[in-house]
């Protein structure tokens, strides 16, 4: 789980303990998208009580991989939405934040200074085709609504594109950004893409892997 995910989920660590119940439906959906484990489950459901149940869960979820966290927004889509806005707004927050800072020279770029490859000034003005999105959906990951929201997708056209695609967060990234590229036109750029993921925290270097 990227780092800054990690801050987010500590910081709202007592809010959400006190008001999740995790068991109806947010550690079946948790399940289904491979982020927990069977044995998991029951280390979960073996606590005594709702709170007990949530904090164990909060302290799972850092080590289950890049896809923990917005898996768990998906989860909480379906009894705790209040809980999911709060989360995302501090998550845009950050992200603004730090991409001002980077903007002023005051931070690295995320990704680090091992991430080196950058888009061809040639290919800047390309708007993506419909098979290079699919394949960037494919390559996101849990990280496919930090990117929409920075690229400008309201926070009403993501929760119908992952209501539409409940079981598969690369529909939903795709439906997302089909419906950037429709937006915006012209302006749907891969320069515009960069942009978004390197604010995001995702490597840019992922665009490599989306040309042909």
């Amino acid at each position: 789980m990227d780092p800054h995910h990690k801050d987010l989920l500590r910081k709202h660590r007592l809010v959400l303990c006190e008001e999740l119940l995790v068991s109806d439906t947010i550690i079946p959906f948790l399940h289904q998208e491979d982020i927990l484990t069977g044995a998991q489950i029951e280390e979960v459901q073996s606590q005594s009580t709702d709170r007990k149940r949530s904090l164990k869960l909060l302290d799972i979820l850092p080590n289950r991989g890049p896809r923990a966290f917005h898996c768990f927004l998906q989860a909480l889509d379906f009894e705790f939405s209040w809980l999911r806005d709060r989360l995302l707004q501090d998550l845009r927050v950050r992200t603004e934040s730090g991409a001002g800072r980077t903007s002023q020279g005051e931070t690295s770029p995320p990704g680090g200074p091992e991430d080196v490859w950058r888009l061809p000034p040639s290919l800047g003005e390309k708007v993506p085709s419909d098979r290079e999105l699919s394949r960037l959906a494919s390559l996101l990951g849990g990280e496919w609504e930090a990117v929409l929201m920075d690229l400008g997708v309201s926070a009403a056209a993501l929760f119908r594109c992952r209501a539409d695609h409940a079981l598969s967060c690369r529909d939903a990234a795709l439906a997302a950004l089909l419906l950037w590229r429709r937006a915006q036109g012209k302006r749907a750029t891969l320069s515009r893409l960069e942009q978004s993921l390197q604010a995001a925290g995702v490597r840019p270097s992922v665009l490599r892997d989306v040309l042909p």
